[in-house]
């Protein structure tokens, strides 16, 4: 009895752990997206940016005008609403939590700015929905307000 409750319990700690591994990768694979969404921006390169969306006709964007039904649509308004590099400054996304939902889904509420010294800076709040496609997280929700 006591080598069956030993190694009951030393299998649920190593299935835990594994669990939690898998879970921190996610989160680092996440916030990865988000560094390089983040560098893309800066680059001008809203095109690379949106390569953290869902490519699909089902993808939220919910801004200031309402939501905003697919990954065209979507890139379309970014394009139209940020024309320039003056326009588009220098993006900067605080992390302010990420919780797992489920194995394939993510929560993120976060913080952006940006600094554009031609334009006057902007800055507001986002709620993002990540879910695991096809192997890859990508977002398949975004809700971003302007203060």
């Amino acid at each position: 009895m006591k080598k069956y409750l030993f190694f009951l319990i030393a299998f649920y700690l190593i299935s835990g752990n594994v669990c939690y591994s898998q879970q921190n990768n996610d989160e680092k694979v996440i916030l990865k997206l988000l560094q390089k969404q983040e560098a893309d921006w800066n680059a001008g390169n809203v095109n690379a940016f949106m390569e953290g969306y869902w490519k699909s006709d089902s993808l939220a964007f919910v801004g200031a005008k309402g939501p905003t039904y697919g990954w065209k649509n979507t890139l379309e308004n970014y394009k139209v609403r940020y024309p320039d590099r003056a326009t588009m400054g220098t993006l900067k996304f605080t992390i302010l939590r990420l919780n797992a939902l489920d194995k394939n889904a993510y929560f993120v509420i976060g913080k952006w700015h940006l600094t554009r010294p031609e334009k006057g800076d902007i800055g507001g709040h986002y709620t993002l929905v990540f879910r695991r496609i096809g192997g890859k997280w990508l977002i398949v929700s975004d809700h971003t307000s302007q203060m």
